[in-house]
């Protein structure tokens, strides 16, 4: 059977996000403010590399300054605390990002807690989670940030509808639903989450109106799983060295009524928010700093 399913591409979200935040830039920079984005790369690890890169073409592309701090596999907590502790403390440096995964023994979660919360470009520092918990504004965590960006892009109703998130993750699950779950026109959702651990789990995908797939569990979703006519989103993957797993099956696209492509949907706007979170710490900054 052939593909059915109208395709939910991420690349004009991020391209409109973006053209969004170089008008931003653009503001700041004739008000003398130079936004900047520093990086912290632990190790020699290709794809985290790979990031940063991608990372900070995408600065200079935007006007930003991107400082980097390169530090060695057996770099120690304190290292890369004393790393940390120098951006934060930098007026220049309005959002910072430590990239995961570090090396093993490092704690990264004292790392992210140690940011200073107004400049956690990523949404992932405990305050800016309670933040979004209580909605109270603050950064937001970048992937749930583009699933909502790329639904109202698409004219994807939410308000109302059911959404079934599979996948309870910090990072993506949790966040997602209290995104959506927020009165809000491109969200006010009644949202389910639902993990692998639940034995039935597919009882509440398939009466999902929109369902997100973000366990980490490549093929989990298959057509059977989905409400015919459904919008799916697959957000989570696994690599299998440089090749992409996908949480949803390729054949779901005979099912649903809207899909994200396999390559090319939920990702671009996650970099795209990233950058959307530094533009808007370096306008507070601005706002904040003596005259």
């Amino acid at each position: 059977m052939p593909a059915t399913a109208r395709l939910l591409p991420g690349a004009p979200v991020a391209e409109a996000v973006l053209a969004e935040t170089a008008a931003a830039v653009s503001a700041l920079r004739e008000r003398g403010v130079t936004p900047s984005l520093a990086t912290i790369l632990v190790g020699d690890d290709d794809a985290s590399a790979g990031y940063i890169r991608i990372k900070q073409r995408q600065a200079a592309d935007l006007g930003f300054t991107s400082p980097h701090e390169h530090l060695p596999a057996n770099a120690s907590q304190a290292d890369l605390e004393r790393a940390i502790d120098r951006f934060n403390t930098d007026p220049a440096v309005h959002g910072l990002l430590v990239q995961y995964p570090v090396p093993a023994h490092l704690d990264y979660d004292a790392a992210l807690q140690r940011i200073d919360p107004d400049k956690d470009v990523d949404g992932m520092h405990p305050l800016n989670m309670g933040r979004l918990a209580v909605g109270l504004p603050g950064p937001l965590p970048c992937t749930p940030a583009g699933i909502e960006a790329l639904l109202a892009y698409h004219q994807i109703p939410v308000a109302g509808r059911e959404v079934v998130i599979l996948g309870r993750g910090a990072t993506l699950g949790r966040p997602l639903a209290l995104l959506l779950a927020q009165k809000r026109p491109t969200a006010n959702a009644a949202v389910t989450v639902v993990h692998t651990g639940v034995p039935d789990w597919p009882r509440y995908t398939r009466r999902a109106e929109i369902l997100v797939a973000a366990a980490g569990v490549p093929g989990i979703i298959q057509p059977e799983h989905v409400r015919p006519g459904a919008v799916v989103i697959g957000a989570g993957v696994r690599y299998a060295g440089r090749r992409l797993l996908p949480d949803v099956d390729e054949a779901c696209a005979e099912v649903a009524g809207a899909i994200t492509p396999r390559v090319g949907g939920v990702g671009p706007t996650t970099v795209a928010m990233l950058f959307r979170n530094a533009v808007r710490a370096a306008q507070r900054a601005s706002v904040a700093a003596p005259a």
